[in-house]
């Protein structure tokens, strides 16, 4: 029987606590999040969908937060999702580092 190699999940949940302990390290928190996550997450492609994850659900919650707000809720929605996009790109530079090293 072949045993199960990783978590999505704990790769994800992994990812949100360490990048939120690490949040003061601007490019290596994200880094280091992802390569525990993505080692955690046992591949590449789990490592880079648990990296997703964090950034799908932020987005959604800044959306539905910010939509009623006609214009300045479109201007912040926008500034913030970029800031989210570059932060993931690190994320999953990250997660594909870690899953490789699996």
């Amino acid at each position: 029987m072949a045993e199960k190699k990783g978590s999505i999940l704990w790769g994800f949940v992994l990812m949100i606590i360490i990048s939120i302990l690490l949040f003061w390290l601007p490019i290596l928190g994200p880094l280091i999040a992802g390569f525990v996550g993505g080692r955690k997450a046992g591949s590449i492609k789990n490592g880079i969908i648990a990296a997703i994850l964090p950034a799908l659900i932020l987005a959604v919650i800044v959306f539905v937060a910010l939509a009623w707000i006609p214009v300045i809720g479109a201007l912040v929605a926008g500034v913030v999702f970029i800031v989210v996009v570059l932060q993931s790109l690190l994320l999953i530079l990250g997660a594909i580092i870690g899953g490789a090293t699996v």
